[in-house]
């Protein structure tokens, strides 16, 4: 989870940082098949970090977890279980804020060091959103101490995820040597250019329709009403409007009238798409974390609430101005 490298200057190994130098952070990725490959290489990685003193981290599904810590012995009660550090646990936003506050405060000037297995879903649109996650952790985690190794067992994922690895990290990883990506983008580049997956609920009629709202309130209302019919679990519907209002809000205050929006639903998923005639497009990676860091008293949550309670948000800039497009899986009552 680290910036950019500059790619004349690409170590080949795990190089421990000066007595009291903070270490620069880096983001790679390892593809795998087979339990023999992925312990070759996550036991490699593992074990320099406990010989560093690094704080080690695992966040991998439980069988994997079980798996490596079988490996460890001993040396396993010195390695975190951490599935919130990746989206095996959380959303992206808390993800990223989890791993900062772990290296920042957690670490006490220690490296943190974290193996991740890859695991984004089941569809298409959920391997777009771990995507754009493992390529806005660049930018996001720039300076933060951590080193953090992505496991792509091929026996898990798609061939478009795995092949994708190389464009959203930094460093690939070869017989344990990192070097750097040829393939990687810089997420400025890279998250502008992924697929807009289409959900297959909107081939249906939208069950809400509201052009040229008469304002913020009333557009906030007529959401709270059309998720009130659609979405039976109390504390998912309390968040989806919440968020859903904050991106009213920013259509609003930011963008331009008119303002529309939209929502499809089917009982499984519920899609909400919140338009306004602008023609400025919102910052690719906003939402990661707040637009003005810890100070929410000065606003710009109104993304990165909807990353923390949607599924996936999606931007773009049409004929018809910016849209914001909210998913979610519906959950039972």
């Amino acid at each position: 989870m680290d910036r950019a490298p500059s790619r004349s200057r690409a170590p080949a190994g795990l190089p421990q940082p000066r007595a009291g130098a903070r270490a620069r952070s880096r983001h790679a990725a390892a593809v795998v098949r087979g339990d023999g490959e992925l312990l070759s290489v996550a036991l490699t990685f593992l074990d320099a970090g406990l010989r560093a003193g690094d704080v080690v981290a695992l966040t991998c599904p439980p069988e994997v977890t079980a798996l490596l810590c079988a490996e460890l012995g001993e040396r396993a009660g010195r390695v975190r279980d951490e599935p919130r550090l990746s989206l095996l646990g959380a959303r992206a936003p808390d993800a990223l804020a989890h791993a900062r506050r772990m290296a920042e405060q957690e670490a006490d000037g220690r490296q943190l060091r974290i193996l991740c297995l890859v695991d984004f879903g089941p569809a298409p649109a959920d391997w777009r959103e771990g995507l754009r996650f493992e390529s806005a952790a660049n930018s996001v985690m720039a300076d933060t101490p951590i080193d953090s190794l992505c496991l792509y067992d091929r026996r898990r994922l798609p061939p478009a995820v795995v092949e994708a690895a190389a464009a959203t990290h930094p460093y690939l990883v070869h017989d344990g040597a990192w070097a750097p990506s040829s393939a990687y983008r810089h997420p400025a580049e890279y998250l502008p250019r992924l697929p807009w997956p289409r959900e297959p609920v909107e081939d249906a009629a939208p069950v809400f329709v509201l052009d040229d709202a008469p304002g913020l309130v009333a557009l906030r209302h007529e959401l709270g009403l059309a998720l009130a019919a659609w979405v039976p679990d109390r504390d998912q519907r309390e968040d989806l409007h919440l968020a859903a209002a904050e991106v009213a809000a920013n259509a609003f205050r930011h963008g331009e009238r008119p303002v529309s929006a939209r929502m499809w639903a089917d009982g499984d998923r519920l899609v909400c798409a919140i338009t306004d005639s602008g023609r400025t497009f919102a910052d690719p990676m906003a939402g990661f974390r707040p637009a003005h860091g810890a100070d929410l008293g000065r606003g710009g949550m109104g993304l990165w609430l909807a990353r923390k309670l949607w599924d996936s948000v999606d931007l773009s800039l049409g004929p018809g101005g910016l849209t914001v497009r909210l998913a979610a899986r519906l959950q039972p009552a």
